[in-house]
């Protein structure tokens, strides 16, 4: 089966199950179409990485971040997304994939913490999938006090953050604001439900690396700030 056939197998299922059971759709979509996209993964190349006296193929890996993260964009689409547009999506995050995850980032990546603050952690399986095949680790928690908590005991690479968490409509700019009074400049990636451009540049004036509601840019941002921090 080729990403095309993917693709259009993926827009006729949104046309039958309908925008309001999107859940459904995920499900179906990493059940169903999961081997076709590491199979198109898989053909975007293979490389190798050499280090620390071993050799290791990074085929799978490769194959399995674009497996997830694909589905990961075809789960989330926007509010009124067609059935084309959320079939793009899913066909931009292997490109994405194929063009960001080289020999440097995965090992700049690979045992890299990322502390994740969400009050619903099981929104984001897919996106931690796929950059989890990369070898980076999640510390997983609900609460801003708790984010700062677990901060205190372990330093991490890199902070994701959703915005609202009851009762707090803005609590990843107040996570954001009360790291940066202490001095923490742990890079900071927002990742809520919406990319509104004044949304964007409110985050990055907080001083966070930026805000996004993308799986695929939330997958760049993540190994671009690991990038540096190597």
């Amino acid at each position: 089966m080729t990403i095309d056939d993917v693709v259009k197998l993926i827009e006729a299922a949104t046309k039958l199950l309908g925008a309001v059971i999107w859940p459904l759709v995920a499900l179906f979509v990493l059940v169903r179409f999961g081997p076709a996209l590491r199979e198109f993964a898989a053909t975007v190349g293979e490389f190798t990485l050499k280090g620390g006296g071993f050799e290791a193929s990074a085929k799978r890996q490769q194959a399995e971040a674009a497996a997830a993260l694909a589905v990961a964009a075809a789960s989330r689409p926007e509010a009124g997304a067609t059935p084309e547009a959320t079939a793009n999506e899913a066909r931009a995050a292997a490109e994405v994939v194929a063009e960001v995850v080289t020999p440097r980032a995965m090992r700049r990546a690979a045992g890299s913490t990322v502390l994740w603050v969400d009050d619903r952690p099981s929104n984001n399986v897919h996106e931690r999938r796929a950059l989890e095949a990369l070898g980076i680790r999640f510390v997983l928690v609900e609460s801003t006090d708790e984010a700062l908590e677990k901060l205190r005991q372990h330093p991490v690479d890199a902070i994701i953050s959703d915005m609202g968490r009851p009762p707090d409509s803005q609590a990843g700019y107040t996570l954001l604001d009360r790291l940066r009074a202490i001095g923490d400049r742990t890079p900071f990636i927002i990742y809520a439900g919406s990319g509104a451009s004044e949304h964007r540049a409110e985050a990055r004036r907080r001083g966070a690396v930026g805000c996004t509601n993308r799986p695929n840019e939330l997958f760049e941002m993540v190994l671009s700030v690991l990038g540096r921090a190597a």
